[in-house]
């Protein structure tokens, strides 16, 4: 399969005397962006652009270091609004929990549904206790 950079000649990209290719942060940043889109490869970004996946590996490392600033995201975050009603009755009180009830062969401890999960460890490790 043949490769075409054509379309990167729309790019301000230098290219050296030995063909090395100099490539603007600006379009770095753009590189590197299109690899953070979901579903996308960087070996499929690299080979679009022609160049070695390392090598855009490389810049991503440069983006995670703050040493290459990626474009700014330009879907806005967005906000449901809220709508505050006063005619809606208010929801009714919550049912109280039952009782906790820890039984250990003929002893049978209840406990109050408000008791802290470390205390009921402790009775529960108390009624569990080798005689």
């Amino acid at each position: 399969m043949e490769r075409s950079t054509e379309f990167l000649s729309g790019i301000d990209m230098v290219v050296g005397p030995r063909g090395h290719r100099r490539w603007p942060d600006a379009v770095k940043a753009q590189i590197v962006a299109e690899t953070l889109v979901e579903g996308a490869t960087v070996g499929a970004v690299a080979q679009r652009y022609d160049m070695r996946a390392n090598h855009l590996s490389e810049w991503r490392r440069m983006a995670r270091e703050g040493k290459l600033v990626l474009p700014a995201v330009t879907d806005e975050p967005s906000f449901a609004a809220l709508i505050v009603r006063e005619d809606v009755e208010a929801a009714p009180e919550p049912a109280r929990p039952s009782p906790l009830e820890l039984i250990c062969g003929s002893v049978t401890v209840r406990l109050d549904a408000g008791t802290s999960a470390a205390r009921i460890a402790e009775i529960a490790r108390a009624l569990n206790a080798p005689s």
